[in-house]
């Protein structure tokens, strides 16, 4: 028997690499997902095509430079293949089809090839599972539920109205952040500003007098100073810190810590939360719908979740109920549901109905992320308010007020 060799992804989201006994590259595929391992990768022989660089960490070279494929055209892709399946198009044709008609040359790419692997005898499922990049382990895992039951055409527009609600939150949160990044840019660029140039020019007025300044004024001259001696030694210190930050959070205990701390955040914290288990909810609503096992849901869920701090709750839920526990019991357990959304799954286990009550949950979640976005820049002004107001008192005690103190003394003499 031919021995694969493979990197993939655990059910902990760990990278993973070793060799497989199998007739082929899909039935390799099969056994790796059986033992909970997601596929990135499979090769006959011992050689994955792959290189090490300097550092020991490994690149893929191949379709280094390639165009990749947007989230917009797998998200158009999923809907128009089901349209064509469902009007009765075979997959073929259809891909054939859809191949002529986009403009992007990476999803011409990816037709292309999955259109070759069907060809050679290869499911849906595995065809997409040759594409890692592109298509989430949860979908594929989701195309493979649908070739199992016969659902295929459903399961395409179930992940479409999943990857459209995707969208809808990442373009919600990119507008509501807009206004408060844009007001923190400005705020940085004025104080730069103030340090190099206006500051240095009253700093020369002062010294002309030669007197005494205040506390607030000799502490806007050193800090002055201190920035435009030092410039390059704060750049050189952000960049390091930049770098260090995503340095760190790529580690595993690194992004779970950060995971974790984001929930943790004042307004925004709360957003993320609800935003995640929206995306738990939802999915795992899916999943049970389309008749994954709730145990294999739970799996693939926890990697669609995108929070490593959660997604260790979730594993740790599906733990439990591999251990024949019920869902409420282990949700309790995690900590991370309210009391309502408890009761719902509580509802949901003991009327066996649980998909559609997370269904419910993902809803109310959303709707809540909804309003909490539209909010946000209201909930978020106060606090700027507030540190630009400290900001300007500070300049204006700092700077205005020796000259006061000149002008009077001026007169005085």
């Amino acid at each position: 028997m031919p021995q694969f060799s493979y990197q993939g992804r655990n059910s902990a989201g760990e990278a993973v690499t070793g060799a497989i006994d199998a007739d082929t590259d899909f039935d390799a595929a099969k056994k790796l997902m059986a033992q909970g391992i997601t596929p990135l990768e499979i090769k006959q022989g011992k050689a994955l095509s792959v290189r090490k660089n300097a550092d020991g960490k490994t690149k893929k070279l191949s379709g280094l430079f390639e165009e990749k494929p947007r989230h917009e055209d797998v998200l158009l892709f999923f809907r128009q293949i089901y349209s064509l399946l469902k009007a009765g198009v075979p997959i073929m044709r259809a891909l054939a089809g859809l191949e002529e008609s986009y403009a992007s040359k990476g999803m011409k790419t990816l037709l292309h090839d999955m259109r070759e692997s069907l060809d050679s005898g290869r499911e849906f499922s595995a065809a997409m599972a040759r594409h890692p990049k592109v298509f989430s382990a949860f979908a594929i895992n989701m195309i493979r539920v649908g070739e199992m039951t016969g659902r295929l055409e459903e399961i395409f527009l179930r992940l479409f109205h999943h990857m459209e609600f995707e969208r809808f939150i990442r373009e919600q949160v990119k507008s509501a952040l807009r206004y408060p990044t844009f007001v923190i840019l400005a705020m940085i660029i004025a104080i730069i500003v103030v340090n190099i140039f206006v500051i240095p020019a009253f700093s020369k007025v002062f010294d002309s007098f030669d007197a005494d300044l205040p506390g607030v004024t000799r502490m806007l001259l050193s800090f002055s100073n201190f920035t435009r001696d030092n410039w390059y030694y704060l750049l050189a210190a952000v960049v390091m810190a930049i770098s260090g930050f995503r340095t760190w959070i790529k580690t595993a205990k690194g992004r779970y810590d950060w995971d974790r701390l984001k929930l943790k955040i004042p307004i925004a914290g709360k957003i993320v939360t609800k935003a995640t288990l929206s995306r738990f909810a939802r999915s795992f609503a899916l999943a049970s719908k389309s008749g994954v096992p709730i145990i294999q849901a739970l799996t693939n869920v926890a990697q669609t979740v995108d929070n490593a701090f959660i997604a260790d709750k979730i594993t740790r839920m599906r733990d439990g109920v591999e251990r024949g526990e019920s869902v409420l019991r282990n949700a309790i357990a995690s900590g991370i549901f309210t009391p309502m959304v408890i009761q719902m799954i509580a509802v949901g286990e003991e009327a066996g109905s649980l998909d559609d009550m997370l269904q419910d949950v993902a809803d109310m979640y959303q709707r809540e992320v909804e309003y909490e976005l539209k909010t946000l820049s209201q909930q978020i002004e106060p606090i700027l308010i507030v540190f630009l107001g400290v900001l300007v008192l500070i300049l204006a005690l700092g700077i205005f007020l020796p000259m006061w103190d000149l002008g009077r003394a001026a007169k005085g003499g």
